[in-house]
């Protein structure tokens, strides 16, 4: 193996050969192999250094050059578990494995990570392939007894939680989690019967401040706010001191004062105020995220539209069921005139079960604009599906009434039904048409 040393001095000659003079013949020329093998080695240096950052940096640009090199992908694995980041160490041991199955640290790394994210099945799987390589490894042997200690665990959570024994299951869960330290499935587990216990004990004895603070945790979380808030004040009212309780209740005083003028400031017009107002409310508790989706579609409704494009991706990616920040979304992109994106979430909003009655209680004037609107996303999608005319729209060219194309070759009811339904102003919406996607065949009953 190359010295760490050696590979430092002979960069060192590189760097002063090309900086005295470029165009020398003399200048020493280094294969890719070996270029691959100097970053590996400064990784090395890194991650012995405990500054592993640095090192997968290191690696990443070796796997860079050399992309075939087994041993590059099991050093970057164990990087990423060092940085905690075990879905990335499981797709690189899993690489690893796939260009040499013979590389028995890569099989033990990939059961590590399989391990750490709960994947019993697949961590089994692939030690009794590293069994069969290296039957008397000791790292595969204490890899099989953590892995033995996590099922057992899960097992007895499981009894546990059909016997409604949360206190049990979120013991199992604790000692499960000191190995399988990244399952998102036994964390939940584990703070769902956190959520029962915490219930539990209020109905049994209203005067306890610590149960009454993680019901109000949960109410807080799930966006009730005002429950949550009444909560926290009877803990307080329990216990002055309860300096949790103190934390949360001044966060969520100034969450539902921040959500509550940006509200008011919505309803008068005053949308720069609003906008900050919303912004501010999104600052103070990060962790809330049901409250934070809707204050990211709230502050998307101020006109912005590139940032609102932004900010309903945003509550999207906190629930990817809400169909109001997916709507809004798909307008901006239609006021945009980025018409394919428009066509995209207005097909997934059609997907979505919430969608029929949705605008059961819209104005007159409400559903004229979405008609129009309606008939604009057809009309793209009728560009968009057919070549000849996305070309000409794209030479920016007029499409009304070009080459039998106008407005009437879409019906935009179909996308119409999709909020309206069949009906409308007294029943007058009846369109039916094949130029639409399939699927837009819900009922709007006034």
């Amino acid at each position: 193996m190359v010295s760490f040393s050696l590979i430092m001095s002979k960069m060192a000659d590189v760097m002063e050969v090309e900086i005295e003079d470029t165009s020398s013949d003399d200048c020493t020329i280094i294969s890719g192999e070996e270029l691959a093998e100097i970053k590996k080695e400064s990784g090395n240096h890194h991650y012995k250094s405990q500054n592993y950052t640095k090192a997968l940096t290191y690696y990443t640009e070796a796997i860079g050059i050399c992309p075939e090199n087994a041993s590059y992908y099991a050093n970057r694995s164990a990087c990423y578990m060092m940085l905690r980041q075990y879905q990335n160490a499981l797709d690189d041991a899993r690489k690893s494995v796939a260009l040499d199955p013979g590389f028995i640290k890569a099989y033990i790394r990939l059961a590590k990570c399989s391990i750490a994210l709960g994947d019993c099945s697949y961590a089994d799987q692939t030690l009794a392939q590293a069994n069969q390589l290296e039957p008397n490894n000791p790292a595969i042997a204490a890899e099989v007894n953590n892995l033995a200690t996590v099922r057992h665990f899960v097992e007895d959570a499981s009894k546990a939680y059909e016997k409604k024994e949360y206190r049990k299951v979120v013991y199992c869960m604790d000692k499960a989690l000191e190995i399988a330290v990244a399952c998102r499935r036994f964390k939940l587990m584990k703070a769902e019967c956190l959520a029962f216990l915490g219930s539990d004990i209020l109905q049994l004895d209203s005067q306890n401040a610590d149960a009454i603070y993680v019901r109000g945790l949960c109410l807080h979380y799930q966006d009730d706010l005002d429950r949550a808030f009444t909560l926290f004040q009877h803990v307080l009212r329990l216990a002055p001191d309860h300096q949790k309780a103190q934390d949360i209740y001044k966060k969520a005083k100034i969450l539902k004062g921040k959500k509550e003028e940006g509200n008011e400031a919505y309803k008068k017009g005053y949308n720069v105020e609003a906008y900050q107002l919303y912004s501010e409310a999104l600052a103070v508790d990060p962790n809330n995220r049901m409250t934070n989706a809707k204050l990211y579609f709230n502050r998307a409704t101020l006109g912005r539209l590139k940032e609102a494009i932004d900010d309903c991706t945003s509550a999207l990616a906190i629930d990817g069921s809400y169909l109001k920040a997916l709507l809004r979304r798909a307008k901006c992109y239609m006021d945009l005139e980025e018409y394919e994106d428009a066509v995209m979430d207005y097909e997934k909003a059609v997907k979505m079960d919430k969608m029929k009655d949705r605008h059961s209680d819209a104005s007159e004037s409400e559903k004229k604009e979405q008609e129009k609107k309606f008939k604009e996303v057809g009309e793209a999608y009728g560009i968009l599906s057919d070549p000849k005319k996305r070309a000409r729209y794209d030479n920016g060219e007029d499409l009304e009434d070009v080459d039998g194309f106008s407005a009437a070759d879409i019906d935009p009811s179909n996308v119409f039904q999709a909020f309206f339904g069949q009906g409308g102003h007294g029943g007058a919406f009846n369109f039916y048409s094949s130029g639409f996607p399939s699927g837009f065949s819900f009922q709007f009953s006034q």
